[in-house]
């Protein structure tokens, strides 16, 4: 497999650190509202790399933070009335709603950064003592960016371009307007832990340095967000963690591209802000997850509901070749044989080229054609079910099959598919056209044949 790595701007084979093994790392939601659209990209992305790397074999530790304390937090926590860590849990409950809807694996950890301030401190005594970071009057701990001299490496940016640059707080406190926080001095009214430093808590870049480290060690395979993370966040991590270890933090980097809503940027001024809660009143989410994936991770892609429809239409295609497969399968006939294998070539060389989803999903709805092909004949039931099982693997690597729901077919449906084959054995005919006119309402038809009867979407 080749990445795209973002330090090297090149693509590269994917050689883990520990043969076998692949760990990575992805940031995670700051938890003081609803995750939006542009959120749910890098943990869409981030969770099919996860899945395509463990559907290769690998061993995946993947580790996905919760930032659960900053000044959005406090200040939301502040106007509610209600606790910091209150607030954090409400929303960490709500975003595994959301996560779920989208088909989004649970990590192997989700670390919260409140639990985590020993590690934290650690880190930053390290920093201290290695001349990296130093204490400012106030009790704030700041990194000085001059000391570390990769830092702008991932990023591109230069030190001396950043000194007036409009993302740097320049304050009385710090050496260099470069410099950024890694402990922040307690503020009257703001939540805060004990510290050598002061009573205070943590800056945002350092909590990942920090989680990172404990739960896959010094050096980590891969590390990914979204394009805005690049600076300063993953920046300021490479500066923390490799200050502190003297090691190379992560092999390689991975950034997704900007959503883009209506063709104009997403903002709450323009009213174009979305969030996936509210997405989800609209369409199923498996929908939202094939759009995103049917663009390759690193481009930008633009948000719209004729683009969803079409995605929606596009993943019911599939479901409903699937639905003719399981009834041609369950059917039981003999008939020509068919090897629909070359397909998983074709899927895996192209999530092999830097995790490519879009010509990944062009060879399934290739799949898809050639077994409509095949299937016009009658089918056959060997070769139905050997196509199914494609179909099913090579879409649950793309986590677009929900589990349980397999056939695409609600229980709801089933059950009055199975009253009507009950009220037809009873030659209840009225009771049987009502419940067919019932399901196609709900927009099921049914399908009679000498094999059965066949459910699909209409």
């Amino acid at each position: 497999m080749k990445i795209f790595n973002s330090m090297t701007r090149t693509k590269q084979e994917f050689v883990p650190v520990h043969p076998g093994e692949a760990r990575i790392y992805a940031c995670g939601p700051t938890v003081y509202n609803y995750f939006h659209i542009g959120n749910a990209r890098p943990f869409i992305v981030f969770d099919t790399l996860r899945r395509y790397l463990e559907y290769r074999g690998y061993k995946v530790t993947f580790v996905q933070n919760f930032t659960d304390v900053d000044d959005k937090m406090i200040k939301r926590a502040a106007e509610e009335g209600i606790t910091v860590k209150e607030l954090g849990e409400r929303f960490i409950a709500e975003y595994y709603k959301d996560a779920a809807g989208l088909n989004i694996k649970p990590a192997s950890v989700h670390p919260k950064a409140t639990e985590h301030i020993p590690e934290i401190i650690h880190l930053i005594e390290t920093l201290i003592e290695k001349g990296h970071a130093y204490v400012a009057e106030n009790g704030d701990v700041y990194y000085d960016a001059e000391s570390f001299d990769g830092y702008g490496k991932l990023s591109g940016q230069k030190i001396e371009d950043l000194e007036m640059g409009a993302r740097i707080d320049v304050t009385d406190v710090k050496r260099n307007p470069s410099d950024f926080a890694l402990w922040k001095a307690k503020k009257p009214g703001e939540i805060a832990w004990e510290s050598p430093f002061s009573e205070g808590r943590p800056g945002w870049h350092i909590e990942c340095s920090a989680m990172s480290m404990k739960y896959l060690g010094e050096q980590i395979d891969i590390h990914g967000g979204g394009e805005d993370l690049k600076f300063p966040h993953h920046e300021n991590e490479i500066a923390q963690s490799e200050g502190a270890t003297g090691k190379p933090f992560a092999k390689y980097w991975m950034h997704n591209g900007f959503i883009r809503v209506n063709n104009e940027k997403m903002s709450k001024s323009l009213g174009n802000f979305f969030t996936v809660r509210e997405i989800a009143e609209k369409y199923d989410l498996l929908a939202v997850r094939m759009f995103m994936l049917s663009s390759q991770y690193r481009n930008p892609i633009n948000f719209s509901d004729d683009l969803i429809q079409q995605a929606a239409t596009s993943l019911e295609r599939i479901m409903t070749c699937r639905a003719t497969l399981k009834f041609v399968a369950d059917a039981g006939k003999e008939g020509e044989k068919v090897d629909f294998s070359a397909a998983r070539d074709k899927f895996t060389l192209a999530m092999d080229d830097d995790l490519n989803t879009a010509d990944a999903i062009a060879a399934i709805f290739e799949l898809v054609k050639d077994v409509n092909t095949a299937l016009a004949g009658g089918g056959d039931a060997e070769s139905a079910k050997n196509a199914l099982a494609l179909i099913d693997e090579l879409m649950n690597v793309l986590g677009l099959l929900r589990e349980g729901e397999e056939d695409g077919i609600p229980e709801e449906i089933k059950k009055l598919a199975e009253e009507r084959a009950a009220a037809r054995k009873n030659r209840d005919w009225a009771r049987a056209d009502a419940l067919r006119d019932e399901i196609k309402a709900k927009g099921y038809e049914l399908k009679d044949s000498k094999d059965g009867v066949q459910i699909t979407k209409i």
